[in-house]
């Protein structure tokens, strides 16, 4: 029998990107808010774009100085803004309260022992070059990899401000120096493609160039496109949204069990119903094989306790990914 090639591909964007403006605004709100009230329901979304904000949601706190104007400017420029942010629902407050689950869901979690990380390797490769290359050019800017039975095959970088040759060396030097994450992989400068800049140099990017949106890059903020995704975003959300909380604790699971197992793969699913506090399905495919996830405190408040995520520390996890 022939051997079957594997082809996979993932991308990374960098803090500059629209898109992650949007999101690292959104979790600055959330953070502020926990800062005064760790307690605080939160759920703003931004879009943005052409010296624009648009800030929305729903939020129930009982902080007093949480100024949205200076997040926006700090994260954004000097962008006209318009807020507007009501009181989260009646309905959902009164589930919440009682401990049940802000809102239906299903949450993915994933684990492989390919790269130290415990994530997919052309994932942590994209995501490693877009941090490399963001130390140099910090602007918009975005990568991908394509690797080859996990080697690199195919590198695309496109950046904001960065001329095409110094870009394309700046590649150049990050695969020749870059500690690889897999044991097996020998890539060289000599043997990958290289598109640098394809569309040609650029220097309008951000919110300049093109709008942004909160929740617009989630295989970005999950496991990239060879895990399935589940529910929605993550960031503005507080813990009590289990499309948070619960995709958190899928990914601790997931880890859990491939080092338990001493696996290779390993996913997990969560699903719930709003008002709930114990999910609707706990499954744990540990190599394939499918069993039910076990030991763990899965109601919204359990999580939320394990992880200890009422603190203020959501804007760092929006700009690269959250695992």
């Amino acid at each position: 029998m022939s051997k079957v090639t594997i082809y996979r591909t993932a991308e990374s964007v960098s803090p500059k990107h629209p898109d992650k403006l949007c999101d690292q605004i959104s979790d600055a709100i959330l953070d502020a808010h926990l800062k005064e009230d760790p307690y605080a329901r939160v759920a703003v979304d931004v879009a943005g774009g052409h010296g624009t904000i648009f800030v929305t949601g729903e939020v129930t706190s009982s902080a007093l100085k949480v100024d949205v104007a200076a997040i926006v400017k700090r994260l954004a420029g000097d962008v006209e803004l318009i807020e507007r942010i009501s009181a989260q629902s009646p309905e959902i407050a009164h589930g919440v309260d009682s401990g049940g689950a802000g809102d239906q869901g299903i949450m993915v979690g994933y684990a492989t022992n390919e790269t130290p990380e415990l994530l997919p390797l052309e994932y942590v490769l994209a995501r490693k070059l877009n941090q490399f290359l963001y130390k140099k050019w910090p602007f918009d800017g975005k990568t991908q990899i394509t690797t080859v039975d996990e080697e690199i095959s195919v590198v695309v970088a496109s950046f904001q401000h960065a001329p095409h040759s110094e870009l394309k060396q700046a590649i150049i030097d990050w695969v020749a120096q870059e500690p690889l994450t897999a044991v097996s992989l020998k890539t060289t400068p000599e043997t990958i493609t290289i598109h640098a800049n394809p569309a040609g140099d650029w220097n309008i990017g951000g919110f300049e160039a093109d709008a942004g949106l909160t929740g617009r890059k989630l295989a970005i903020d999950n496991y990239g496109p060879r895990v399935p995704l589940g529910g929605g975003a993550f960031s503005g959300k507080d813990a009590s949204k289990v499309d948070r909380s619960g995709a958190y604790m899928a990914r601790k699971i997931a880890v859990d069990y491939l080092k338990l197992r001493n696996a290779k793969e390993v996913y997990v699913y969560l699903a719930y119903a709003i008002g709930y506090p114990e999910p609707v399905e706990t499954t744990v495919i540990i190599d394939g094989k499918h069993e039910r996830v076990v030991g763990y405190d899965l109601t919204p408040n359990g999580i939320i306790a394990a992880l200890d995520l009422r603190k203020p520390t959501f804007e760092a996890r929006a700009a690269y990914g959250h695992y």
